[in-house]
């Protein structure tokens, strides 16, 4: 598992209601049992256990494997290279706090506040030998290493290094990047390494001689933590440089429109401008390029000859796609044969990102886009069943055997039905965003689920939002499949606000002033 999805998951734990501070405990117990067990095996009896803590959640983990080891009967010795000022995280000062309260101390406990390299070379460990029937706990770096590594944690590494004590590491031996395996710098060679609900990528790819034995310890993450999209994917989200400037943070192109449809690309351009995206083009006949000017000046239009997309405006609508990081195609395009045969020609000659909404997944022809891995196709459940006739058909099924309902249905039937739904979708190699009262997203093997959302947005136009908010995702660098997950849960979450404010008599046109508030995880 990628680092990152490990803290999504981490977080849409606490979005699921179970507390980060409970997973932390659960690690901390799970790690204490695996140290008492190599305790038992290698050494036949308690030992000495020194941790070295950092400023991380690893160092929470430490902690609270530091109060079970003392229930044990191990004598205990906490080496902390931070503050409690420096200490990131809420749950791990809060565990560091009760082995402080325990004073006067009956425990066989020390703690030891290591303000620089010097205090290190002063510990018993640094200079004698005799710690042959002990454990060393590292818990200093954690999933966040970058660079190079400042000089006391340099100095801890080598410490444990050159001691002659079992070696423990707590999720990833301190020093190696958790993605890669790679070292930079320094690491700390392990005898083994806990780690807690999957393994981390780079454990996988390290050399045995840095991770020793690897050890998976479930602390009692559901799958749906996994599974359900929750403001953790929010962490995906690209940082904005203070040094950018204008389109640094992407480009979208809007092909849609048509002589009876203007407001569809207006809410899909309206949203992938609150989703962030610099600078958003509209493509689109010239009887709807006025409304939407009208909508927004925000929104640069570009007007096209005709009442509706046709072959003549292909020249134009590739000269646009060369200045533009993703494409949208499709909202308010209305369905006729011209706009059909433009719209295959665009989907085969243009190379960038695209979202297909609305129109587009009636008229694009699916072979065409079956093997590119850079489009996400956004149907509701009759536009799924269209879009894939001919393969639900190969099935054996009719179409009032697809329905993304869930009511009351037990777990065998859910699995049954995202099963199908996934052989279905694997037939291309984009992703595809079945859209419903919870929304689904595939990609090959990966299934994503939002569950924000509510009834009041049945209302028109909502479609169009949740294109426009993926597309601007895309264009800012997200990849398809995380584009295509954030952007329901986010505009599910901002129906929901815009519920609470208003009450069923919200519009599609609300959504937007919520986005940027959800983005920044207010």
């Amino acid at each position: 598992m990628d680092p990152i999805d490990m803290q999504v998951t981490d977080h849409n734990c606490e979005y699921l209601g179970l507390s980060r501070l409970c997973l932390m405990e659960n690690a901390g117990k799970s790690l204490s049992d695996e140290v008492a067990t190599l305790s038992t095996f290698t050494f036949s009896k308690p030992v000495k256990i020194v941790i070295f803590t950092g400023s991380g959640g690893n160092g929470g983990d430490g902690f609270v494997a530091a109060r079970h080891l003392l229930n044990r009967g191990f004598s205990v010795d906490l080496c902390l290279l931070k503050n409690d000022d420096e200490i990131k995280f809420q749950d791990a000062l809060t565990n560091l706090k009760v082995l402080r309260n325990l004073n006067p101390r009956v425990s066989r406990l020390n703690i030891n506040y290591l303000k620089d390299s010097s205090e290190i070379d002063k510990l018993d460990i640094a200079f004698n030998n005799n710690f042959s029937e002990s454990i060393i706990i590292d818990g200093i770096l954690g999933t966040g290493i970058k660079g190079k590594i400042r000089s006391k944690e340099r100095r801890a590494i080598e410490v444990i290094n050159k001691s002659n004590a079992l070696k423990v590491a707590i999720d990833v031996p301190s020093g190696m990047n958790p993605l890669t395996g790679e070292v930079l710098d320094v690491c700390v060679k392990a005898d083994y390494t806990v780690g807690f609900h999957k393994v981390k990528t780079g454990l996988k790819i390290a050399s045995e001689d840095i991770v020793g034995g690897l050890i998976t310890c479930d602390i009692g993450i559901p799958l749906e933590a996994e599974l359900f999209v929750g403001d953790g994917d929010l962490l995906k989200l690209k940082n904005r440089s203070n040094n950018s400037h204008k389109g640094n943070n992407g480009s979208l192109l809007i092909i849609g429109g048509s002589k009876e449809y203007s407001g569809a690309p207006g809410l899909a351009g309206i949203s992938a401008i609150s989703s962030g995206v610099d600078l958003v083009h509209v493509a689109t006949p010239e009887s709807a390029a006025t409304p939407i000017k009208s909508y927004s000046p925000d929104l640069i239009v570009h007007s096209l000859k005709g009442d509706y997309l046709n072959l003549n405006n292909q020249e134009e609508i590739l000269n646009l796609v060369e200045d533009v990081d993703a494409v949208l195609i499709g909202p308010g395009a209305s369905q006729n044969d011209e706009t059909k045969k433009l719209f295959n020609i665009l989907v085969h000659k243009i190379k960038k990102p695209i979202v297909l909404d609305a129109d587009a997944l009636k008229l694009v022809n699916r072979k065409l886009i079956s093997k590119r891995n850079d489009i996400i196709l956004t149907p509701h459940n009759n536009e799924f069943k269209q879009f894939y006739q001919d393969i639900i058909h190969e099935e054996g099924l009719t179409f009032d055997d697809v329905s993304m309902r869930f009511d009351n249905l037990n777990y065998k039937t859910v699995n049954d039905k995202l099963t199908f739904f996934q052989s279905v979708t694997n037939s291309i190699e984009g992703v595809t965003v079945v859209k419903g009262e919870s929304d689904f997203i595939f990609q090959g093997s990966k299934v994503k689920i939002n569950t924000t959302g509510n009834p009041g947005m049945t209302v028109g136009g909502t479609g169009d939002c949740l294109a426009g908010l993926t597309s601007g995702l895309l264009a800012q660098g997200l990849n398809v499949f995380d584009s295509a997950s954030l952007a329901t849960f986010l505009n599910g979450k901002a129906g929901d606000l815009a519920m609470d404010k208003y009450g069923y008599g919200f519009a599609a046109s609300n959504l937007s002033e919520f986005i940027g508030k959800l983005m920044d995880g207010v």
